[in-house]
């Protein structure tokens, strides 16, 4: 396995407590993560929650596992089964605005790292990520302070 790790970021004009609140409700990723189809957190364990990714003719599922959490502050994840990732979203007060970081590792099969071109894989999902990112930033912007929920 090859292990490819992305990171970019994005200044939102809203408050940590809602940029917070909003990026913390994970089963709604799906409305500004391109690639992501569903998240589901289980019942029996509120830090577990199965994805779904889905571009082209790949799908991909995984169970992940929160394991640092800090409020307004981060959120840390890790693969316990399927897709091999693990990452960090972090947050930055800024006083009415909030720089959004997001980290994201993921482990290729090796013979897929040698059919592609990893420097062009990893500017296809950094894009995307930040992409993604812009489209949190005009949710977030988009929502008033009561519509958190």
């Amino acid at each position: 396995m090859a292990w490819l790790e992305h990171t970019v970021q994005i200044e939102v004009a809203a408050d940590v407590d809602r940029v917070w609140a909003l990026w913390s409700d994970l089963e709604k990723m799906p409305l500004w993560m391109k690639w992501i189809e569903s998240v589901v957190i289980t019942a029996e364990d509120p830090t577990l929650s199965r994805w779904t990714l889905a571009t082209g003719n790949w799908h991909f599922s995984w169970r992940s596992r929160i394991c640092r959490q800090v409020k307004h502050q981060i959120i840390q994840w890790e693969s316990v089964d399927g897709l091999p990732n693990r990452g960090a979203i972090r947050f930055y007060d800024r006083q009415g605005s909030t720089i959004v970081k997001l980290s994201v590792s993921y482990a290729i099969p090796g013979v897929l790292a040698q059919m592609m071109d990893r420097l062009f894989l990893g500017r296809v999902v950094e894009s995307t990520l930040q992409a993604d990112l812009e489209r949190f930033r005009e949710y977030a912007q988009r929502r008033q302070p009561t519509q958190v929920s």
